[in-house]
């Protein structure tokens, strides 16, 4: 099939020995029960196989809903995926499985890692100075103005070293606006802004960029965060617009085999519409912007 045909949310792209494997949230099940993980492979970034199922909800299995942005990581020799879980009496959190292969089958490798009484989700890893860091959403269940955090994890990737560091709140972002549908589907009063989907690069000036999404003027979207230190800490700055703004987001980077930067995200954010889109990536000297791909259906 071709990238516009895969059915998913938040894809994440993994090269692995000269192939291509991504793994999302199954569209179908993304707002209500779930029990499972797929990934889909390719030569080519644009002709897909799959779906392969590589998680299925075990037996008395603690979460049955919220099975979101997984991301693949190849580490000492083994492969992890770190993911959100959640259920009716389970906060959602971030938790990682563990497998031989990229294509599984995963089994749960940690426990919880982020706070037992945060609601999190999303959580994406960075290596700094050769230490891997989660880095987090903190959900506006626990807190209005939507919260980006980071904390370290142990080099096996089972636990959190330490507490967790608040980055940044999406309140507080020019581009970001409160969503506009939360008392309707939430029954929340009052502002309620989020943040979530964060991907991390290392800018050829040594800065490092951040794209996040949020609500935007025209819908879901994808701002850039830049932390002129180069560290995960920041302090980070946000740009005034986002880099995407037409109700589509949650992405992440990946570099080809060609050596490409690109940015995949999900468009449109329209519930069981969602496709993967690419997007190549420039640097530009303050920052990265996005350009259109010819093939692999961008648009």
């Amino acid at each position: 099939m071709k990238i516009d045909q895969v059915k998913i949310r938040d894809p994440y792209i993994l090269l692995y020995d000269d192939r291509y494997y991504m793994y999302g949230t199954r569209s179908e099940s993304c707002w209500g029960m779930a029990d499972g993980f797929d990934c889909f492979i390719s030569d080519d970034l644009e002709n897909w196989n799959g779906p392969v199922v590589i998680f299925k909800k075990p037996e008395g299995f603690f979460a049955d809903r919220c099975y979101w942005a997984p991301e693949c990581y190849h580490y000492n020799g083994c492969f992890y995926l770190v993911t959100t879980f959640g259920g009716n009496h389970v906060k959602k959190g971030i938790y990682i499985l563990k497998a031989n292969q990229p294509t599984g089958p995963f089994s749960l490798f940690s426990q919880r890692i982020t706070p037992a009484d945060w609601a999190c989700i999303d959580g994406t890893i960075y290596f700094e100075e050769e230490y891997p860091y989660l880095v987090f959403s903190r959900s506006f269940e626990d807190n209005p103005d939507g919260e980006m955090c980071m904390m370290r994890l142990s080099d096996d990737f089972s636990n959190a070293e330490g507490g967790s560091e608040r980055l940044f709140s999406a309140a507080a972002v020019p581009w970001a606006k409160p969503v506009p549908f939360i008392k309707e589907e939430m029954g929340i009063d009052g502002d309620v802004f989020f943040t979530d989907g964060p991907s991390l690069i290392r800018h050829p000036d040594g800065s490092l960029c951040m794209a996040w999404s949020s609500w935007g003027t025209n819908g879901y979207a994808v701002g850039q965060a830049i932390s002129k230190s180069g560290r995960i800490i920041g302090p980070w700055q946000q740009d005034r617009l986002p880099i995407f703004s037409e109700n589509g987001g949650h992405g992440m980077f990946f570099t080809a085999k060609d050596g490409q930067t690109y940015f995949t995200l999900h468009y449109p954010n329209d519930k069981y519409a969602e496709r993967p889109l690419l997007k190549k990536v420039v640097f530009e000297d303050d920052g990265i912007s996005f350009a259109t791909v010819a093939s692999h259906s961008g648009t």
